[in-house]
């Protein structure tokens, strides 16, 4: 069912990030560093795909997602909603049974037999497309959804996640000039100042964290990494 009332947008931020420290799904380590999929080590770690076996956080954050988007797009602004290969899948569905729409999902890459699919579930000629996912850095895998997307014939003009990391220059401005806007409920910015208040890191892992990501290459520079 679409949810008809919601917090306003720091609140949903606060909530958001509250609800992603309570579940583990944010990890600050500045000794034993994470390697991202980039294969760069940082001090930061976030795992959205743990709200998927939390119920009761699933829930709300699918609302304030589901809110966010309606309120800056309209309520009859989509025909499909989309996720993207393999963490945007699960939350594209329950967008999708949300807002009462169809729901397809894309591959990173085309199918290499039958078809040869890169999208899957039926998107139609001129539909318009929301797509779904987990969370963005740069914005560059959203960039390559929205291309197959545009490329079967539908269009595309909003991405929605639950974390965005908010710290990469130009990242929305570089969406906006591929006709694509960003929507999310919180950042590291959010995470951070919720977990100072909560008190669940030392102050001292909370500004190294900071320091990082003020400056992600200088600070791994400073220490030696590539």
């Amino acid at each position: 069912m679409i949810p008809t009332a919601y917090p306003d947008r720091a609140t949903m931020a606060r909530l958001t990030a509250r609800m992603l420290l309570d579940i583990k799904a944010v990890h600050f380590n500045t000794e034993t560093l994470y390697t991202h999929a980039s294969g760069k080590q940082a001090p930061t770690y976030i795992d959205c795909r743990k709200i998927i076996s939390y119920p009761r956080v699933r829930a709300t954050c699918m609302d304030f997602l589901c809110c966010t988007v309606m309120e800056a797009a309209g309520l009859e602004a989509f025909d499909n909603i989309a996720g993207g290969e393999t963490a945007g899948i699960p939350f594209a569905a329950f967008v999708a049974e949300r807002m009462g729409l169809p729901m397809s999902y894309v591959r990173k890459q085309p199918k290499g037999y039958g078809r040869t699919a890169q999208i899957e579930g039926e998107m139609r000629e001129g539909d318009r497309v929301l797509l779904v996912e987990d969370l963005t850095t740069d914005g560059g895998s959203k960039l390559k959804f929205v291309e197959a997307i545009r490329g079967a014939g539908a269009t595309c003009a909003h991405t929605a996640v639950v974390f965005y990391y908010g710290v990469m220059p130009g990242t929305e401005e570089r969406l906006a000039e591929h006709g694509l806007r960003l929507h999310y409920l919180a950042t590291w910015a959010d995470v951070i100042a919720e977990a100072r208040r909560g008190g669940d890191f030392t102050e001292g892992t909370l500004a190294e964290v900071e320091r990082f990501l003020q400056d992600p290459d200088s600070w791994r520079v400073a220490r030696g990494l590539s």
